[in-house]
Parts: structure tokens; sequence; C-alpha cells
């Protein structure tokens, strides 16, 4: 169960990450995107940081981590040049990156599995 929400959260991410995004609400600060990228990434790490733990890898949230960082790299690379209306932004890769590294320590301190055993 919980690799379908993972890969199903991971899918919605890519899509929202390449189409064009309008009427997205506004949370009244000057930098309300990068707020949307941090929580985007602390979802995708923590998903797959659950995901991996039973597999009880040592290197596996340093892996996820930076499988993150390097898909929001990509993805930020593909709306560019997919998306006219969507542009690069390195401050997104750092939200990204932040979002990860929240992502990855908090699942490491939380266990969720018991939500999604099968």
């Amino acid at each position: 169960m919980l690799l379908l929400v993972s890969v199903g959260y991971t899918l919605a991410l890519i899509i929202s990450s390449l189409i064009s995004l309008n009427g997205v609400p506004s949370l009244g600060s000057s930098f309300d995107d990068k707020i949307y990228h941090v929580v985007a990434y602390l979802g995708l790490a923590f998903l797959w940081v659950n995901y991996f733990k039973p597999f009880k890898a040592k290197y596996m949230p340093f892996a996820i981590f930076f499988a993150a960082v390097l898909f929001g790299f990509i993805l930020e690379i593909l709306q560019y040049l997919l998306n006219p209306n969507r542009t690069y932004d390195t401050f997104d890769l750092i939200a990204n990156s932040i979002g990860a590294v929240f992502g990855t320590l908090i699942a490491l301190q939380f266990n969720i599995l018991k939500i999604f055993k099968n």
C-alpha cells in the first residue's frame, strides 16, 4: 500500500511540475512557491524513506535524499524545456533540497508503516 501511495505521489509531483499551474492558492507571502517546493519534497522524501525502511539498508535514507534532489533538478530542467510557461529556478532546487532533508529526517524519526500495513 505504501508503495502505491509513494508512486502516486511521485507521479502527481511530476505532472504538477510539468503543467502550467494557474489559480494556486496564495499563502500570503512573497515566497509561496518556495514553501510549496519545500512541502512537496518533504512529502516525497518522507514517503520513500518510509517505504524503504523495512529493507534496513544502512545508506538508503541518504540515497533517497540524493535521488529526491536529482529528481527535482531533472524536473526543473524538463519544465524549462517542455513548458514555455515554466522557468528554471535555482532557488526552487534549494527549496526542494530543504524539503528532502526535512522529509528524510522526519521519516527516520516516525514510523508510519503501521498505518500502511497490507
